[in-house]
């Protein structure tokens, strides 16, 4: 896909060597206007989901300092001059510092979720929200402290999103998922009578395939979640703003609001250093063969099991652009499925790193945010 990067390195260059005629010069300097924009952006988002009709919850919010710290406040409290919402937020680590003293501001890795999950517990809150630095990631825990798949949140949205295009007049609705989201995420969207569209891994692959297919909305399991109604930008705070309103329009626990979008049991993300990835994908491709199971290259390798086979599983596994590692996911119809192809796929895996000078592999409970680098 065209970045545009080349054609910027080319402009500036041309300006560099003297280049003219692309604009008239101007008489003078312009005039610069400042705008505090924040309000506008709070009561553009509470204008798309509308909270004021929730029963009370009791929310904590983990910033790890970074810009939620600046921006929740003003959509979900009352900062900006908004009337309040039915809310109580406990803040955590609102102050916006670039050192990050308190956490790295990752929500995927489970370790920095340990503060807000204890604060969830300790305080008796309803959910926990954890955001990334720029607030475009946001990950939830239910009232247990238990953290809640990104696949079940993008599965829960997506329901909502549809009923809203729906009401706005859409009748071919899409929504665009990844090829390591939860086989829920498809099955819930064909359930609400819309056209589930798989993509590659990666913001950039996400955000063109949804203005392709005219999209309303879409999620990667890194907890990225875009929106047509946003600029189909990815923004982690109209996420928050949906799965609050769900959970607020009816009594149940979050846990049980989301059991509906957590069908299967996943391996999450894991990470093993090669020496020839594309060698080790031919042996997996062989291993699958085999077994006569289907197999697609949309990204990777991904492996479904053979038709009509009980329990069902599938696995993607694909290369780093960026290092000599292999990624795999596997999923499943129960956890004793998962466990069993996932140590028999990292058997095969891990025969060619057992002879490489420094072989490694991390896990995490989901994936990680690699982007297009991965």
């Amino acid at each position: 896909q065209d970045s545009g990067l080349a054609e910027i390195r080319d402009l500036a260059q041309w300006v560099l060597d003297g280049g003219s005629g692309l604009a008239q010069p101007v008489g003078g300097p312009g005039t610069l206007t400042t705008r505090d924009l924040l309000g506008d952006y709070a009561a553009f988002l509470r204008g798309l989901v509308d909270l004021t009709g929730s029963r009370p919850l009791k929310v904590v919010v983990d910033a790890g300092n970074g810009m939620g710290g600046h921006t929740v406040p003003a959509v979900l409290g009352t900062s900006a001059g908004l009337p309040p919402l039915p809310l109580e937020v406990v803040p955590l680590y609102f102050e916006l510092d670039g050192t990050f003293p308190n956490h790295e501001a990752n929500p995927l890795d489970p370790a920095n979720l340990v503060d807000l999950q204890a604060a969830v517990r300790e305080h008796g809150a309803d959910i926990g929200l954890a955001f990334d630095g720029d607030a475009d990631r946001c990950f939830v825990v239910d009232a247990d402290g238990e953290p809640v798949s990104p696949s079940a949140v993008t599965g829960l949205v997506a329901v909502r999103e549809i009923a809203r295009a729906r009401a706005g007049g859409d009748t071919d609705v899409a929504i665009v998922h990844n090829v390591i989201s939860s086989a829920a995420v498809r099955e819930v969207v064909l359930e609400a009578d819309a056209t589930p569209v798989r993509t590659r891994v990666g913001h950039s692959f996400i955000k063109a395939e949804m203005a392709r297919a005219g999209a309303v909305f879409g999620g990667e399991h890194s907890a990225h979640y875009y929106f047509r109604d946003f600029w189909f930008a990815d923004t982690g705070m109209l996420a928050a703003l949906h799965v609050l309103s769900a959970l607020g329009e009816q009594e149940r626990p979050l846990s049980e609001l989301c059991a509906a979008y957590e069908r299967y049991v996943a391996s999450g993300e894991i990470n093993s250093t090669v020496t020839d990835q594309a060698a080790v994908v031919e042996q997996v491709r062989a291993w699958a063969q085999v077994r006569g199971a289907g197999t697609d290259e949309l990204d990777g390798l991904t492996v479904t099991s053979p038709e009509g086979q009980s329990p069902t599983w599938w696995f993607n596994v694909r290369a780093s652009n960026t290092e000599p590692l292999l990624r795999l996911n596997v999923e499943a119809a129960d956890r004793e499925t998962m466990q069993a192809v996932r140590d028999e796929l990292l058997v095969l895996i891990r025969s060619d790193a057992a002879d490489a000078a420094d072989a490694s592999t991390t896990t995490s409970s989901t994936t990680q945010d690699a982007g297009d680098a991965s």
